[in-house]
Order: structure tokens, then sequence, then C-alpha cells
């Protein structure tokens, strides 16, 4: 589904060069969570917004579906924009307070679905609502009267809204409560299963990618060195750096399962 290839990018600050990405080639397959761990300033929210294509590489290439598309002109890559969403990590500032829910999902539909209007339109709205376990009838709150587990649920429902290719989700559950983080995890689970879901989920926490991913990419000052199966990579690390982000985090034999 996505695949990037040799990515570098270094941002500069006037005086000298800081590689954010070095080099790294990463696959990720249709039908997967792919999950992408390491500390904050290693390079992996980089990395999300070249695949979302907010930024540019300085060299390699993303590969969408077998499209280039670091090789398209700007008004070509708006046209292949609905094929990836992202969640982010603060759904209150992610979500627009002037909009309801309705307005806000409806938006997000038509990007795909154009002729989708009055009861089609609010048909559509109920039932993403309903896949992302809330009520048809919290559609015309706004966002400050919602949790920040039932913001995060909204910002989900908004990124599967237009039928993307793959969702990039970068800590998405990193501001919420641990028992709210259960919660999410467990439907995005659900819509992997449900809707053959193609995700790359970007935390620094490996127990929480642990629970969630197919696989793991351990990133570490830029680059990816360590992959694998993600019960491979928690149980029998190959880099010291893997093993300490594992013991930073006190976690209890049964922890994962109990999540």
């Amino acid at each position: 589904m996505l695949e990037l290839k040799n990515i570098r990018k270094s941002f500069h600050n006037g005086r000298e060069s800081v590689i954010a990405v070095d080099d790294v080639s990463l696959e990720i397959r249709q039908g997967e969570i792919h999950g992408l761990v390491g500390e904050s300033g290693c390079g992996k929210s980089t990395l999300s917004r070249i695949i979302m294509q907010l930024l540019l590489p300085d060299s390699g290439r993303v590969i969408l579906g077998g499209t280039q598309l670091s090789a398209l002109p700007r008004r070509r890559i708006r046209q292949h924009r609905l094929d990836f969403q992202m969640v982010f990590q603060d759904p209150y500032a992610s979500l627009n307070p002037r909009l309801t829910v309705f307005s806000t999902l409806a938006e997000a539909l038509q990007q795909r679905h154009p002729q989708l209007k009055s009861t089609a339109l609010r048909l559509r709205v109920g039932e993403l609502l309903e896949t992302v376990g809330l009520s048809q009838r919290l559609m015309q709150r706004y966002p400050h009267e919602f949790s920040g587990g039932q913001r995060q649920r909204i910002a989900i429902a908004r990124a599967l809204a237009p039928d993307p290719r793959i969702i990039i989700a970068d800590e998405p559950v990193s501001a919420l409560d641990v028992s709210i983080q259960s919660q999410i995890l467990n439907l995005l689970r659900h819509l992997q299963s449900d809707l053959g879901l193609t995700m790359l989920f970007i935390s620094h926490d490996l127990a929480v990618v642990r629970y969630l991913a197919d696989r793991i990419a351990v990133m570490h000052r830029g680059k990816i060195i360590e992959r694998g199966d993600a019960e491979e990579v928690f149980n029998h690390p190959r880099e010291t750096y893997t093993r300490q982000l594992l013991a930073a985090v006190p976690i209890l034999p049964a922890a994962a399962s109990q999540i």
C-alpha cells in the first residue's frame, strides 16, 4: 500500500543543518497496522508529514499504491490527498470549534462524495458516528461538548469519511487518560478487522504499539534501527536502544493483554 524509499530530510537554522530523517525505507502492507516507535525528536513526526506531502523530502520516494507521490506536481498531489488522512495527538486542536459534528463530517464526506446531499448525507454521517461508537443524536453538538476520548472518536470518523487508502495516526492516544486510551486502541483494532483499515501508528510507547500493531519499526536519531513482527521486536529486541525503550516504561507481564 505504501512504500518509503531512502527518505532524507534536513532542516537549516542558519548556522547548521540538522538531519531529521536519514535514509529511511519502510513498507506498509494493505490491511495492516504498522507501528513506528521512538522517543520525542527522533524524526517520526517529520516522517509522517513527508508521507502526507506536507513536507517535501530532500531525497527519496513516497509511493502510494504504485503512484510515486514525491514525483508529482503540487496540483496532482492535491488530487491524491484524500487517499491519506491523519489523526492527530490533540483532538480538540484538530477539530474546528465553530463546526458541529455533522458539519465536520459532512464536509469530509463531500470531498470524496460531492453527490451526497440532504437525507443521504445525514444518514452517512450517522453511520460514521456509529462506526466509531458514538450516537447519531450527537451530530448537532460542538467539539467543546465532548470529552477527550469522544473528540478523538470524532477525529477518527473524519479521517474515515473520505474513504482513504491509509490513515496516519500520530500519537493519537498519548493525550488521553489510560482508561480512554484502551477504548480508542480497541476501536482501531475493530476498524482494522471490520473495514480492512491500513494505518501507520506513531507512538513513543512501545507497549501501546505492541498491542495494536502487526509490525513495528523502531526509529532513533532519524534512522530505522530495528523492524519486525510486533511480538518478535517486543520479546527479542536486537538493538540496545530498543531494549532501553522497553526498560524505560514499567510494564507488568499481563499489562498488554489487559488494555
